[in-house]
């Protein structure tokens, strides 16, 4: 389905505004093809059509091309020169990597937050858990992030949470692997009401303790799949 066209504007239209207009269409452009990839729609190792991408988006190969350069920062793509762009493939190591970062920051960031978390804000993680329960594996990893960035933001550090969305983006691929199995779907749902709780408490220190524990978890289990994944 084409993204919808930003409303055309008077010819004096200033460059500023055609600015605005054109990073719009790209951040559409991006957002519907890192969902493509995040879904498995587009499959590791599967080469981007940029011209077919265009016609089905419904924009020029302009925003695609820019897109593809986001996208391959972020890691979910690798471009290959004279041949094009490529979803990343699956690694183990990418894996390891990332959660050894999110170890680093998010039980200090989750610490930092604890002390300024409202009621309402609880309410909203705790309602997202919920909502993860029933979940399909395709967007659990969205809802997952949302349920990570409603407990992270009263700790008013912008540029950390900007991060993790980016590794949690990284992980959230391997997420649909993993959340297929039940089991590992209730241990989550422990996992994250435990720390709704730490919240409800005020206890920054039990939080951190329990979110280093839920990341540790996470990234043994992603491990364990992705290895069985590439063994067949």
């Amino acid at each position: 389905m084409p993204l919808a066209a930003p409303k055309s504007r008077p010819a004096a239209a200033s460059d500023a505004t055609r600015k605005i207009v054109r990073t719009t269409t790209v951040e559409l452009v991006t957002t519907a093809i890192r969902q493509r990839i995040l879904s498995g729609d587009l499959a590791p190792g599967e080469a981007l059509r940029q011209e077919a991408l265009a016609d089905e988006l419904g924009v020029s190969r302009v925003p695609i091309r820019e897109a593809i350069t986001r996208l391959t920062g972020e890691g979910l793509l690798t471009n290959v020169p004279h041949k094009g762009a490529y979803v990343a493939e699956l690694s183990i190591e990418e894996v390891q990597e990332t959660f050894e970062i999110r170890l680093r920051l998010e039980p200090w960031l989750f610490s930092q937050a604890i002390p300024h978390i409202t009621e309402g804000e609880i309410a909203r993680a705790e309602n997202l858990v919920t909502e993860m329960d029933g979940a399909e594996s395709g967007i659990w990893g969205q809802l997952n992030w949302r349920f990570h960035e409603t407990l992270y933001v009263p700790a008013h550090r912008d540029i950390t949470l900007q991060m993790l969305r980016v590794l949690h983006d990284r992980s959230d691929r391997y997420f649909r692997f993993q959340v297929k199995q039940v089991p590992i779907r209730q241990q989550s749902h422990d996992e994250h009401m435990a720390m709704v709780a730490a919240c409800r408490k005020r206890d920054a220190k039990l939080g951190a303790k329990l979110l280093e524990q839920h990341v540790k978890i996470a990234a043994q289990q992603i491990v364990a799949v992705v290895e069985a994944i590439m063994a067949r």
